[in-house]
């Protein structure tokens, strides 16, 4: 039997974060992505507070969830209100989900300060309204909230309005750290009192994360005997968020050996989706499925995990969905270079010139302020370039870049020249572009698609620009990383110069020199024919 349960609220307290946004047809899709991972239940938003929420509850009773049970979210009834009587209770009713949850005050401030009631009162508040809802044939979940900073200021009240919702016939009673600055220690006790004085009613957790411990106090209840673990997919949630359940999932099932979900390997490419459907960057440091999660840099390390891969990672990086990065930079071996050639499928022996004029490159680049690390594509050209498998496509000439500014009110002019050579052929070109990097661009491709027509399917995706050596001021060397993808793959490269300009153009050509080099192109003007292969 199952003895820890997953609770999602990515869509009702998640939506309460900066910057975390859902429609109504966002929270549609979660669910369904939350259902088919193994999630227990899924927390879809407050019935009472918006028209979206009310759109989300009607349209998700058409959801064909496999696993998960649907919960509606509200409060107890107002004080001095019959329960029967009060609407948001009925729309609690009327949203038609299982399970139902509901929180209630375990603090006696909010009670006497905020809603200017009794505690008896208060109490009978959370025994009625639970007590209605399982008259409607609800699961109830009752959310106690504010209830360690309530245990602390008094005991016998925070745990009187447990058993107010035990007598009510709550199914779960969750603990909550509303203010998140709760410490594991606090946790860990006042659960345990908790389990001593209810025995007989499971217990819960919700955390937020104000002092980052969401995670490590999900789990320190979880020790305690708790059953139930509330939280968000990547941790999104009011203030500094929720307790993440990317993290506490992978605690849970691997290393506390309780069995949440059928299959982990889901939990990254889940944690991006949510990413995605809301808009939001991933964050790549996240511990089990951020992009650096099993990323090695330094040359002993990547030495060692070549040997064996558990002597620097903690699980295997496939279990949760992830893979092992293998990072190349000043701090490189070659055991770093050896390894990002095999992934790129390019052979280097180990101690071969080859590999010992690559290494002495990318630190002599590093140095000069090059980066690889989101860079793959200019770090697999140099590696060719270095095993001598690389022709040039083409050869520049020079370029040249302009803006105009007119006082008229004339939109402003970027434009840029290219003039290169294809074999012995010579092509200039102008175009214009919104932006001098833009304008280059458009008149590299402009000279180039008459020998490379296979170039119309790469497309620009992404242009980061970061300044080096800030002290130099307008003179400091400047690093443009750019990403570029041809629908099935993308690839990252990089240019650094005291120009801005020259930066784009060295990053620019690496992504269109590395397509070409993949695809092994070749110009297809007949005049060319003797001419450098790509």
């Amino acid at each position: 039997m199952k003895s820890v349960f997953l609770y999602d609220t990515t869509l009702r307290d998640g939506t309460q974060g900066e910057g975390f946004q859902l429609s109504r047809l966002d929270k549609l899709r979660i669910a369904e992505r939350l259902d088919r991972f193994g999630i227990d239940y899924i927390e879809g938003g407050w019935p009472g507070s918006n028209p979206k929420d009310i759109e989300f509850f009607k349209e998700a009773r058409k959801l064909d969830l496999k696993h998960a049970r649907l919960a509606a979210f509200g409060s107890t009834r107002r004080a001095n209100t019959a329960v029967e009587e009060d609407p948001q209770v009925r729309l609690l009713i009327e949203a038609e989900t299982p399970v139902v949850t509901i929180f209630g005050k375990s603090w006696e401030l909010h009670v006497t300060e905020v809603l200017r009631t009794t505690p008896a009162e208060n109490r009978a508040m959370i025994r009625d309204t639970v007590r209605f809802l399982k008259e409607h044939g609800r699961e109830v979940v009752y959310d106690a909230e504010h209830f360690f900073d309530g245990y602390k200021d008094s005991a016998e009240h925070a745990l009187a309005t447990l058993e107010a919702a035990a007598e009510g016939g709550a199914d779960v009673l969750v603990l909550c750290d509303t203010n998140g600055g709760t410490l594991p220690s606090e946790i860990t006790a006042i659960c345990t009192a908790v389990k001593e004085r209810l025995p007989d009613t499971p217990f819960g957790i919700h955390t937020h994360n104000d002092c980052e411990l969401g995670v490590a106090n999900a789990i320190a209840a979880v020790r305690a005997g708790g059953t139930q673990v509330q939280g968000t997919i990547n941790g999104y949630g009011e203030r500094t968020g929720n307790c993440n359940l990317t993290s506490v999932i992978p605690i849970l099932q691997l290393k506390m050996g309780h069995e949440v979900v059928p299959d982990l390997s889901g939990l990254q490419s889940l944690s991006y989706f949510v990413d995605d459907v809301s808009n939001n960057p991933h964050f790549a440091r996240a511990p089990f499925i951020g992009k650096t999660a099993f990323a090695h840099k330094g040359g002993m390390h990547v030495n060692a995990v070549q040997k064996l891969a558990r002597s620097y990672e903690h699980i295997e990086p496939a279990e949760v969905g992830n893979r092992q990065h293998i990072l190349v930079s000043e701090l490189s071996g070659q055991s770093n270079i050896l390894i990002k050639a095999r992934e790129l499928g390019l052979e280097l022996e180990k101690g071969s010139p080859e590999a010992t004029a690559v290494l002495s490159r990318v630190k002599e680049l590093e140095h000069a302020g090059y980066s690889f690390e989101a860079a793959g594509g200019s770090l697999e050209l140099l590696i060719r370039r270095q095993m001598g498998n690389y022709e040039k496509p083409f050869d520049l000439k020079e370029f040249h870049t302009s803006y105009r500014l007119y006082r008229d009110g004339h939109q402003p002019v970027c434009e840029a020249t290219v003039k290169l050579y294809v074999g012995e052929v010579a092509e200039y070109t102008v175009a214009e572009g919104h932006g001098v990097v833009n304008a280059l661009d458009k008149a590299l491709r402009k000279a180039l698609l008459p020998f490379y027509p296979e170039i119309e399917e790469v497309s620009l995706l992404d242009y980061k620009v970061r300044i080096i050596d800030g002290h130099d001021h307008t003179a400091a060397k400047t690093r443009v990383l750019v990403v570029s993808g041809d629908g099935e793959r993308n690839w990252g490269t990089v240019g650094v110069s005291e120009n801005i300009i020259e930066a784009s153009w060295i990053a620019i050509v690496d992504s269109i020199d590395l397509f070409l080099q993949r695809r092994g192109s070749r110009a297809q003007n007949g005049d060319t024919s003797g001419g450098p292969a790509a």
